[in-house]
């Protein structure tokens, strides 16, 4: 089973347990030094995140009894974001019930807002906000873009050129025109719970470094899902 990560800063690996000893697979790299996850973890849990009626909740109680994936966005307005929680929306509610595990999107707009992006991605799970950026800050999420080596996220389909200019038409056609969220703020990926347990972390470094969700899913257990769209063959 997987255990915590060793955040030191340097690459980031998740650490196997095995007969022959630990075996480190590389997943991701954190970049700079900062203290291990658990450690803010318990200190971004005593803040606050609204739901799309304005209620306040405590981070906390989103995974004290059970685990929780938690997928903290950028800004709602910005395209990756949008593919990104389209794919997030194709997940069955039963498999995550059959893992007895929460999927938790969080992020950085006011709750007005929250209804209308549900819509528009078709995403069904849970969804809070966190408008002044308290738990992101708190959880070191990366404010500006670095590049990286690592393959660009499979979850966006859309070119940065057609991309942008969807992300414009939504901002000028929209009810209030924002970015709904700091455009300059990135996001990431959190395994947690029970408790304030971490059992994996990934701080995205620009916009298209999502961290693949099936990998979410298989470290948290949860049945992976076929993000490709073709037709199933089914033998008889």
């Amino acid at each position: 089973q997987p255990s915590d990560l060793d955040p030191g800063g340097g690459e980031k690996r998740l650490i196997m347990a095995s007969k022959t000893g630990p075996v480190t697979q590389q997943i991701g790299r954190i970049r700079g030094p900062g203290p291990g996850p658990a450690a803010p973890l318990a200190d971004a849990a005593q803040h606050s995140v609204l739901d799309r009626a304005g209620h306040r909740t405590r981070l906390d109680q989103l995974f004290g009894e059970r685990k929780a994936i938690l997928v903290f966005v950028r800004h709602f307005l910005c395209y990756t974001t949008k593919e990104y929680v389209e794919d997030l929306a194709k997940i069955p509610g039963s498999f995550l019930e059959d893992a007895d595990v929460r999927l938790i999107v969080i992020g950085q707009s006011s709750p007005q807002h929250i209804e209308p992006f549900c819509r528009l991605t078709g995403y069904p799970h849970e969804i809070y906000v966190d408008p002044e950026r308290k738990i992101y800050k708190v959880l070191g999420m990366k404010r500006g873009e670095v590049a990286t080596t690592s393959a660009p996220s499979p979850h966006v389909k859309s070119s940065a050129l057609s991309g942008n200019i969807k992300s414009i038409w939504r901002a000028i056609t929209g009810p209030a025109f924002d970015f709904q969220g700091d455009p300059a703020q990135q996001g990431g990926a959190l395994i947690v719970g029970p408790g304030n347990k971490v059992h994996f972390l990934h701080r995205d470094m620009n916009r298209m470094d999502h961290m693949p969700i099936n990998s979410l899913l298989q470290l948290a257990g949860v049945e992976t899902i076929d993000f490709t769209n073709k037709p199933r063959i089914i033998e008889v």
